[in-house]
């Protein structure tokens, strides 16, 4: 099959996806905001800041003008980082309409709304719920542009349109699952970079494995609880976008979130170590926003709250850690 499709974001997983659709025979227009890294990406085909070892094959049309990525495509793809979701949709207008579907990429929480990137989605373009699909997983783009196996799930409410997705995407090398939980799949996706910043940190304080394991397990039950209780499906955290996405995070090398949780465990400020980063770490506007829709929900989140106090009311990791440690004694499954 070949369509048109249309990716806004040219950061590391917009440029993947790209590599990746046009592999599949797709007609792919890359969209990029920031006038440098347009011109890296129109001149070099490609941005090595942000993604080592890949070259866009010229066949890709790369663009700094909304209107001429969002004309006449099959699909369009969102991997612009969450906060700028809403800007970029509101940009866009109401040249939407002709969309089979819009995929989200974006792993967050908005902030100050609390919404996830569906509900985004619908309020500014006012599409059918039926046309809104989201795919997360654990799906670096380092790995995904030298093709190694990478399996993700498309999460909506349309059977149509996640089949549809599925079909468009999967390959050799890169396998797509469907499911209908949207709201667990979206949740599952953004939260677990909260956990990710505190394996980070217990990275950073010289932690071993032992807390590692601990920390991946407490933080996908803690995500659960919370998930649950805004309308997602317990199961879905065991899955892909889940348990799968939660693990690799926590470990990788590749992780921009646990990269930040080890700065900071190695005594660095939130402030400086954002200022050398280059690309977005999801997890610490979505450990703001998931510290307060659990506040909201009166659902318990321990680990999220340690991390919420190191990350913005600068508690000493260590400390944090003590605390976590020194909590009430209770069963292993609670509501």
């Amino acid at each position: 099959m070949s369509e048109r499709i249309s990716i806004l974001g040219g950061g590391s997983w917009g440029m993947a996806v790209a590599y990746l659709l046009n592999r599949k025979g797709m007609e792919v227009t890359l969209w990029e905001y920031f006038q440098a890294d347009y011109e890296k990406l129109l001149n070099s085909r490609g941005n090595f800041d942000k993604l080592k070892k890949l070259k866009l094959a010229d066949s890709i049309v790369v663009t700094n003008e909304l209107s001429t990525a969002v004309k006449d495509c099959r699909l369009l793809v969102l991997a612009v980082p969450s906060q700028y979701v809403r800007s970029v949709l509101t940009s866009a207008g109401n040249r939407l309409n002709h969309l089979k579907g819009v995929v989200n990429l974006a792993k967050g929480i908005e902030k100050k709304t609390l919404k996830r990137m569906s509900e985004v989605i619908r309020e500014v373009t006012a599409l059918s719920p039926d046309k809104i699909v989201t795919l997360s997983g654990p799906s670096h783009a380092e790995e995904v542009i030298l093709d190694m196996p990478t399996t993700v799930v498309v999460a909506g409410h349309s059977d149509d349109l996640t089949t549809y997705v599925q079909e468009c995407f999967s390959g050799n090398v890169f396998r797509v699952y469907k499911c209908d939980d949207l709201v667990g799949v979206e949740l599952g996706g953004s939260l677990k970079n909260i956990i990710a910043i505190a394996a980070g940190i217990a990275d950073g304080l010289g932690m071993g494995d032992n807390t590692k394991g601990a920390l991946i397990t407490r933080g996908l039950a803690e995500i659960t609880r919370l998930g649950t209780a805004l309308g997602a499906n317990a199961e879905t955290f065991a899955g892909l976008s889940g348990m799968g996405d939660l693990i690799t995070t926590c470990i990788s090398r590749h992780s921009r979130n646990r990269w930040v949780g080890e700065r900071i465990g190695k005594g660095e400020q939130l402030e400086e170590v954002l200022h050398k980063m280059k690309m977005v770490a999801e997890g610490v506007e979505t450990t703001r926003s998931g510290y307060q829709l659990a506040q909201l929900h009166g659902v318990e989140m321990p680990i999220t709250e340690a991390v919420y106090r190191v990350l913005f009311e600068n508690k000493a990791p260590a400390e944090a850690v003590e605390n976590l440690m020194g909590r009430t004694l209770k069963p292993e499954i609670w509501q």
